[in-house]
């Protein structure tokens, strides 16, 4: 994320952000592949979720800490006018829906024996990992950049190639 910033001029900054964007694609759709297989999987009988403290005090905690991260995520994004760090906290955010996947599959399956329902829910956060995936490949606008942001890269643009002329 730092090295779409680091650019100084605006067409460069817009291809970065377009790179940025389709490598968080990439790992949107990577997550939603992986979280698909491991749903089935364990659907067809390859594994059910196991029960653990450990698994079930991790789980909670990220889903304390996730959101505020993706909060502040978005913030920032939106404050510099970025595609690419809005899309890095809906991904943050999706992790959130994750842990709260698996908190609910643990205590599902440790309180009732429901190995299944871990696995359902999964997929519906895959299918939505899955969109944002399109989403982010297609650059499709989640943030408006501030006007006054963008008007000053764009007159830093200007000067520094009246200089260089």
């Amino acid at each position: 994320m730092a090295w779409q910033f680091s650019a100084r001029e605006a067409a460069d900054r817009q291809a970065r952000e377009r790179t940025a964007l389709r490598i968080i694609a990439v790992s949107f759709f990577a997550l939603a592949t992986y979280v698909t297989v491991e749903a089935i999987r364990s659907l067809l009988g390859g594994g059910a979720a196991d029960s653990s403290t450990v698994g079930i005090v991790l789980a909670a905690l990220s889903l304390l800490i996730m959101p505020g991260l993706s909060l502040a995520q978005r913030f920032t994004g939106r404050q510099l006018g970025s595609a690419s760090a809005v899309a890095d906290s809906k991904q943050t955010l999706l992790c959130t829906y994750l842990s709260g996947v698996l908190l609910v599959g643990l205590l599902l399956n440790s309180l009732l024996g429901w190995s299944w329902a871990d696995p359902i829910v999964a997929l519906v956060i895959a299918a939505v990992a899955a969109k944002e995936g399109r989403e982010a490949w297609r650059g499709d606008n989640c943030c408006a950049p501030p006007a006054t942001a963008m008007a000053g890269h764009e007159d830093d643009d200007r000067r520094n190639h009246d200089e260089g002329s």
